[in-house]
C-alpha cells in the first residue's frame, strides 16, 4: 500500500458512478494511500451505482432494470467488499453478508424451464455429439481466430433448441447473433458450475437488490472518507495531449447546472473513465402505457466514448457496440404486489421458496419470458405485505402468444395478462390487477456489450503510452474475464489503479477451473447426460 503522503497534492478524477466507478474510489484509497477529499466522481444519472439498481416505493411500484448474480470465484468482487461495512451490521463487512445470507438461503432450481405451464425435465442437457465437439472446439479455440463471428455462425440450427441453450441465454443473456468470442469465454470461466447449471448451483445473490446491498454501503464508505459525488453532472469531452506515443489527459469539459465548465487536469493528477453504458436511454413504462425507445444521449457515456475514439485508434471503436440497438436492446419488467397470491402459486408450482430458485423461462413464450422471484423484501423500504419479482423478454419485438402485440408495444397491464397466460393463471390474477403494479423497462443497450467484436475494438485499460488515465467498465479490454459480471468492472478497477499509481500488489487472479482436471471431468460428465 502506498503512503497517503506520496499522493499529497494530486486529484483524480472518476468520470462514471457505477460499480467500476465506485471501485476505483475504494481502491484508491485503501491501496493507493490516496484521500477522499481529492476524489472527485462525475455522474450524469442522479444516483450511482449504474446498473446496479433499485428504486422505487410500494405506491408507486419498484424497479429494478437487471439482476446481478455472483459467484464464489468473484474474487475481484469479494476483495472490494470486504472492506465495506455491512449497513445493517457494522461489525462486518458486505462480502461476509453476502456469504451469510447464501449460507442461509441456498440456491436450487427445481422449475427452471416450462413449457405449455408445465415443468420441463432439465436433467440432460439434450447435447448431441456434434454439439459437444462444437462446444469443445470452440473452448480451444483462439479468441482472435474467432474474430467477429456470431453464436449462430458455430453452432447449427438445431442446437438452439437444446435445454443447453433455453438456460445458458437466459442465465447471460445471450442472443442467436451474440459475440462467439464472449460465449467462448464464458465457457471457460464458469465450466466449474456446469454440473449445476440446470438449477443455478453455485450462483450466489444479495439479501436486497443490489443497490441497496451493494451500492449504497461502498457509497456510505465514500462519503464518510470525503469522496466528492458530482451527480447530474455529466463530462462530455475530454481533452488529451497526444504526442507520438505519449498521451496524457489534459482537461475534462464538464455540464454544471449553470453550463460548461472546463477543469484543467495538474501535471501529477489522474483520471479514470468509464466507457459506453449498458443501460443508457433505458426507459420506463408503467400499468398503461409501454416503455419508449430512446436514442443515445447527447450527453451521455455512448457520445463521450465516440468523441474520444477519434483522438486516438487505441481508445476502442464504440460503434461496434452501440450501433445497433435493435440487436443489443431486451426488455425487463419490475412487478410490484399487494397481495401474496401469485408468490404462493409460484412457491407451490415450482417447489421453491421465493429467493431459492432463481429464473423460471417459458420456453414457448414468443418473447422469451423468464421471471424470478427473490428473497423478501427486496428493497429496504419493502413493507411486509408487499411482494416484489422481476422479470424480462429477451425477444421483445415478436407478438405475445397471447396479446398478440410485441413486447415493446405493451403496457405494463398486457405485460401481466401475457405471463398470467403462459402459466395458467389469468382466472386466479385477473381479479387481483388492481393490486398490481408493473413497471415495464425498455434497455436498448443491455446486451451491448456482448455484441460481436474483433481483437482492437476495446480498448486497454491502461492504454499503451497513457501516463496519467485508464478506462474502465464492461467495454474496456480485461484477458480471460467476462463481460456483464460486476467482477469485470471491479477487476478493471483494480488493474486501473494498482497499474497507474505503482501499487506494489498484484491484480487479484482469475480463477481457472478449465486447468483442474477435477472440475474438466465433471464438466464432461453434465454435458454428455
Amino acid at each position: 500500500m502506498n503512503n497517503s503522503s506520496s499522493q499529497a497534492g494530486r486529484k483524480f478524477y472518476i468520470v462514471g458512478g457505477g460499480i467500476a466507478g465506485l471501485a476505483t474510489a475504494v481502491y484508491l484509497i485503501r491501496e493507493g494511500g490516496c484521500t477522499g477529499q481529492d476524489i472527485t466522481i462525475f455522474d450524469s444519472a442522479d444516483v450511482s451505482g449504474g446498473a446496479l439498481d433499485g428504486s422505487g416505493s410500494a405506491e408507486e411500484g419498484y424497479l429494478i432494470r437487471g439482476g446481478r448474480m455472483h459467484e464464489e470465484h468473484f474474487v475481484c468482487t469479494w476483495d472490494l467488499l470486504s472492506a465495506i461495512p455491512s449497513l445493517d451490521d457494522p461489525a462486518i463487512s458486505v462480502k461476509e453478508e453476502i456469504f451469510a445470507f447464501n449460507r442461509q438461503v441456498v440456491s436450487g432450481s427445481h422449475s427452471r424451464l416450462l413449457k405449455s405451464g408445465e415443468k420441463m425435465d432439465v436433467s440432460s442437457y439434450g447435447l448431441s455429439k456434434h454439439d459437444i465437439v462444437d462446444l469443445l472446439k470452440l473452448t480451444m479455440s483462439s479468441e482472435k481466430s474467432l474474430g467477429n463471428k456470431s453464436i449462430e455462425e458455430w453452432f447449427p440450427p438445431e442446437f438452439f433448441d437444446t435445454v443447453y441453450w433455453f438456460l445458458w441465454s437466459t442465465t447471460f443473456a445471450f442472443q442467436r447473433w451474440s459475440s462467439l468470442a464472449e460465449m467462448r469465454r464464458y465457457a471457460v470461466r464458469f465450466i466449474h458450475l456446469l454440473p449445476g447449471f440446470n438449477q443455478l448451483k453455485g450462483i450466489m445473490r444479495t439479501y436486497y437488490n443490489q443497490y441497496d446491498s451493494v451500492v449504497l454501503p461502498i457509497e456510505t464508505w465514500l462519503r464518510e472518507h470525503g469522496v466528492n459525488f458530482r451527480l447530474s453532472t455529466p463530462v462530455v469531452d475530454i481533452d488529451f495531449d497526444i504526442d507520438g506515443t505519449d498521451k496524457r489527459a489534459t482537461a475534462l469539459h464538464i455540464l454544471n447546472p449553470e453550463g460548461h465548465h472546463k477543469t484543467t487536469l495538474a501535471e501529477a493528477d489522474c483520471l479514470f473513465v468509464t466507457l459506453g453504458s449498458m443501460v443508457e436511454s433505458a426507459a420506463t413504462g408503467s400499468m398503461t402505457s409501454p416503455a419508449p425507445f430512446l436514442p443515445k444521449s447527447a450527453v451521455g457515456s455512448w457520445a463521450l466514448w465516440e468523441r474520444l475514439a477519434v483522438k486516438d485508434e487505441a481508445f476502442g471503436r464504440p460503434q461496434i457496440f452501440c450501433d445497433n440497438p435493435k440487436k443489443s436492446k431486451w426488455m425487463s419488467f419490475t412487478v410490484t404486489l399487494k397481495d401474496h397470491t401469485f408468490f404462493e402459486y409460484m412457491e407451490n408450482f415450482t417447489g421453491n421458496p421465493a429467493g431459492t430458485g432463481g429464473l423460471v423461462t417459458i420456453t414457448d413464450s414468443n418473447w422469451f419470458m423468464s421471471v424470478v422471484l427473490a428473497h423478501q423484501p427486496h428493497f429496504r423500504n419493502q413493507p411486509d405485505n408487499v411482494f416484489v419479482f422481476w422479470g424480462d423478454g429477451l425477444l421483445p419485438d415478436a407478438p405475445g402468444n397471447f396479446v398478440k402485440k410485441p413486447m415493446a408495444e405493451c403496457s405494463g397491464e398486457e405485460v401481466m395478462f401475457e405471463l398470467f397466460y403462459h402459466l395458467g393463471i389469468l382466472d386466479m390474477m385477473q381479479p387481483l390487477m388492481q393490486k398490481i403494479s408493473c413497471v415495464p423497462c425498455m434497455m436498448p443497450y443491455i446486451d451491448s456489450q456482448f455484441m460481436p467484436r474483433s481483437v482492437g475494438d476495446r480498448p486497454h485499460v491502461i492504454p499503451s503510452g497513457a501516463s496519467n488515465f485508464a478506462f474502465l467498465g464492461q467495454f474496456v479490454e480485461v484477458p480471460n474475464d467476462c463481460v456483464f459480471t460486476v467482477e469485470y468492472s471491479v477487476r478493471c478497477a483494480q488493474m486501473a489503479v494498482f497499474g497507474l499509481l505503482g501499487v506494489e500488489r498484484a491484480v487479484s487472479p482469475i480463477y481457472r477451473g478449465d486447468h483442474d482436471i477435477g472440475v474438466l471431468f465433471n464438466a464432461m460428465k453434465a454435458l454428455q447426460r
